[in-house]
């Protein structure tokens, strides 16, 4: 039982775990700043980007991979300033626009290129292929410690954890321009912080964390953390630390739990096949977020300042 968890569940919970973090970190930051939404846009912009980068190269790797989300972001950024100048109206309006057609337009470029070759295609845009990431060299707890065996882990880990590491680093380094700019962007100007910059550098970082996890859980988990457990966080505590901790343990919660129930809850309620273990963790995070809503000691707030 230990050697068929390890080998077939181990590295796809991790992997799922990692990608929940790294999007939930900067997404506490987006939502205080009234930005949430920014990982729903950055989730649809990279995708005619990585579908792109692929027909150029042929294959589905990293660097190429970031280099399209890159190109489609700036592309995306005229397309909003265009639309927003041309038909006069407000910037939301624009970016709604703008970001549901190039979505629109990465999944018509699925549909009409040939990916047979590779694991890619619009199913796998939405939901990843997060059960796939299997470690057949994983025999035993043991194989932890094999070198050999570590060799055949999926490429989509060691990936995911330096995205992680990244947003990791980048929040700890900038962790008081941040939380600066964050709650009074007035005074931190007049500290002297680029705070215009600084902005840009999270939605970097955002971005970052969306195109490693992109591949692995799809768009609909990276849209769903972004969110969710920052969400739920802010409504657990008023200290931006404590809001930071409360959001690991929920996407580290949305992850496990939202694997193991898609493998396992339809076969304990008698049904034969499994379902999508993006959608269950981004349902289970929904689920936290509905409770913290209900039960969450900060739920009644009423425009609270976070405490530093």
């Amino acid at each position: 039982m230990g050697s068929e968890f390890i080998t077939l569940s181990l590295t796809p919970i991790v992997i799922g775990t990692f990608a929940a973090i790294a999007c939930a970190l900067p997404g506490n930051f987006l939502l205080l700043r009234k930005q949430a939404l920014i990982g729903d846009a950055i989730s649809h912009v990279v995708l005619p980007g990585i579908v792109l980068a692929f027909l150029v190269t042929g294959a589905v790797t990293a660097m190429p991979m970031m280099l399209g989300a890159g190109v489609a972001a700036l592309v995306a950024v005229v397309l909003i300033e265009l639309v927003r100048r041309l038909g006069r109206i407000e910037p939301g309006a624009a970016m709604g626009v703008v970001f549901t057609a190039m979505f629109a337009g990465g999944v018509l470029l699925l549909e009409q290129s040939d990916t047979s070759a590779v694991h890619l295609d619009v199913e796998h845009a939405l939901f990843g292929n997060l059960e796939s990431l299997i470690w057949l060299d994983g025999y035993g707890w043991q194989a932890i410690l094999d070198i050999t065996a570590l060799a055949g882990l999926p490429p989509e880990l060691p990936r995911m954890a330096g995205a992680l590491a990244f947003v990791v680093l980048f929040t700890l380094v900038f962790w008081r321009p941040l939380k600066l700019s964050t709650f009074d962007e007035g005074f931190a100007q007049t500290l002297g912080l680029r705070t215009d910059l600084l902005g840009l550098a999270l939605v970097i970082v955002a971005a970052i964390a969306a195109v490693a996890a992109f591949d692995a859980v799809g768009s609909i988990i990276v849209i769903a953390m972004f969110i969710c457990p920052p969400a739920a966080a802010r409504l657990m505590t008023n200290r931006l630390e404590h809001q930071i901790g409360w959001s690991v343990i929920f996407a580290t919660m949305s992850a496990v739990l939202g694997y193991v129930i898609a493998g396992y809850g339809p076969l304990w309620l008698g049904f034969d096949n499994a379902v999508s273990a993006a959608g269950m963790i981004a349902t289970i995070s929904g689920l936290i977020l509905a409770v913290t809503a209900v039960v969450g000691p900060c739920r009644t707030r009423s425009g609270a300042p976070i405490e530093g």
